[in-house]
Protein backbone atom coordinates (compact mmCIF):
# COMPACT_ATOMS: atom_id res chain seq x y z
CA UNK A 1 0.00 0.00 0.00
CA UNK A 2 2.75 2.39 0.79
CA UNK A 3 4.52 1.08 -2.51
CA UNK A 4 1.41 2.13 -4.35
CA UNK A 5 0.82 5.57 -2.48
CA UNK A 6 4.37 6.76 -3.31
CA UNK A 7 4.26 5.92 -7.03
CA UNK A 8 1.53 7.63 -7.07
CA UNK A 9 2.87 10.76 -5.55
CA UNK A 10 5.66 10.65 -7.57
CA UNK A 11 3.68 10.26 -10.61
CA UNK A 12 1.80 13.54 -9.25
CA UNK A 13 5.04 15.50 -8.84
CA UNK A 14 6.35 14.63 -12.68
CA UNK A 15 3.02 16.14 -14.24
CA UNK A 16 2.97 19.04 -12.28
CA UNK A 17 5.95 19.94 -12.82
CA UNK A 18 5.65 19.42 -15.96
CA UNK A 19 3.03 21.91 -16.23
CA UNK A 20 5.62 24.51 -15.03
CA UNK A 21 5.33 26.91 -17.30
CA UNK A 22 7.94 29.38 -19.65
CA UNK A 23 7.28 32.33 -17.58
CA UNK A 24 9.47 35.18 -17.77
CA UNK A 25 10.12 38.47 -15.41
CA UNK A 26 8.13 41.39 -16.88
CA UNK A 27 11.59 43.45 -16.61
CA UNK A 28 13.69 40.92 -18.80
CA UNK A 29 14.59 42.32 -22.27
CA UNK A 30 14.43 39.91 -25.51
CA UNK A 31 17.38 40.33 -28.05
CA UNK A 32 15.72 43.53 -29.43
CA UNK A 33 15.35 45.21 -26.27
CA UNK A 34 11.86 45.07 -25.74
CA UNK A 35 10.27 43.55 -22.86
CA UNK A 36 9.61 39.42 -23.16
CA UNK A 37 5.97 39.40 -21.68
CA UNK A 38 2.71 39.98 -23.92
CA UNK A 39 4.98 42.15 -26.24
CA UNK A 40 3.47 41.12 -29.75
CA UNK A 41 6.53 42.13 -31.65
CA UNK A 42 8.04 39.43 -29.10
CA UNK A 43 6.03 36.72 -30.50
CA UNK A 44 7.75 34.16 -33.33
CA UNK A 45 4.40 34.00 -34.99
CA UNK A 46 5.79 31.00 -37.57
CA UNK A 47 6.76 29.63 -34.54
CA UNK A 48 3.45 29.85 -33.22
CA UNK A 49 2.07 28.58 -36.51
CA UNK A 50 4.18 25.64 -36.81
CA UNK A 51 3.50 24.35 -33.25
CA UNK A 52 -0.17 25.11 -33.55
CA UNK A 53 -1.74 25.21 -36.94
CA UNK A 54 0.45 22.77 -39.30
CA UNK A 55 -0.96 19.29 -37.98
CA UNK A 56 -4.05 20.01 -39.53
CA UNK A 57 -3.14 23.25 -42.54
CA UNK A 58 -0.30 21.49 -43.50
CA UNK A 59 3.43 22.30 -43.41
CA UNK A 60 3.25 25.14 -45.93
CA UNK A 61 -0.21 25.80 -44.81
CA UNK A 62 -1.69 24.42 -48.09
CA UNK A 63 -4.24 22.92 -46.70
CA UNK A 64 -4.67 19.14 -45.38
CA UNK A 65 -7.81 16.75 -45.74
CA UNK A 66 -10.74 19.46 -44.26
CA UNK A 67 -8.89 21.95 -43.05
CA UNK A 68 -7.82 24.87 -45.85
CA UNK A 69 -5.11 26.24 -46.91
CA UNK A 70 -4.12 29.13 -45.16
CA UNK A 71 -1.37 30.30 -47.15
CA UNK A 72 -2.98 33.27 -49.24
CA UNK A 73 -5.73 33.94 -46.28
CA UNK A 74 -5.22 37.30 -45.98
CA UNK A 75 -6.25 37.54 -50.01
CA UNK A 76 -9.97 37.07 -48.46
CA UNK A 77 -9.72 37.65 -44.70
CA UNK A 78 -9.23 40.67 -42.46
CA UNK A 79 -6.71 40.86 -39.71
CA UNK A 80 -9.52 40.66 -37.20
CA UNK A 81 -11.51 38.10 -39.37
CA UNK A 82 -8.57 35.83 -38.68
CA UNK A 83 -8.38 36.15 -35.34
CA UNK A 84 -11.67 35.71 -34.53
CA UNK A 85 -11.44 32.29 -35.78
CA UNK A 86 -8.59 31.95 -33.54
CA UNK A 87 -10.33 32.51 -30.96
CA UNK A 88 -13.46 31.37 -31.65
CA UNK A 89 -13.14 28.25 -34.13
CA UNK A 90 -15.29 28.11 -37.27
CA UNK A 91 -16.09 25.19 -39.06
CA UNK A 92 -14.26 21.68 -38.10
CA UNK A 93 -11.55 23.87 -36.46
CA UNK A 94 -12.10 24.01 -32.33
CA UNK A 95 -11.19 27.78 -31.10
CA UNK A 96 -8.66 28.48 -27.99
CA UNK A 97 -6.22 26.42 -30.08
CA UNK A 98 -3.78 29.49 -28.90
CA UNK A 99 -4.35 30.91 -25.73
CA UNK A 100 -1.76 33.54 -24.96
CA UNK A 101 -3.61 37.06 -26.63
CA UNK A 102 -0.06 37.99 -27.57
CA UNK A 103 0.25 35.05 -29.76
CA UNK A 104 -2.81 34.97 -31.25
CA UNK A 105 -2.24 38.79 -32.69
CA UNK A 106 0.85 37.97 -34.15
CA UNK A 107 -0.61 34.77 -35.89
CA UNK A 108 -3.63 36.78 -37.22
CA UNK A 109 -1.16 39.84 -38.35
CA UNK A 110 1.04 37.34 -39.95
CA UNK A 111 -1.35 35.24 -41.58
CA UNK A 112 -3.63 38.67 -42.82
CA UNK A 113 -0.10 39.45 -44.38
CA UNK A 114 -0.17 36.03 -46.52
CA UNK A 115 -1.81 37.13 -50.03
Amino acid sequence: MKNKFLAVMFGAVLVLGACGGNKTNENDTGTNGGTTGNDTAAVDAEKVVSTSCITCHGGNLEGKGAAPALNKVGDHMSESEIRDVIVNGRGGMPGGLIKDEAEIDAVSKWLADKK
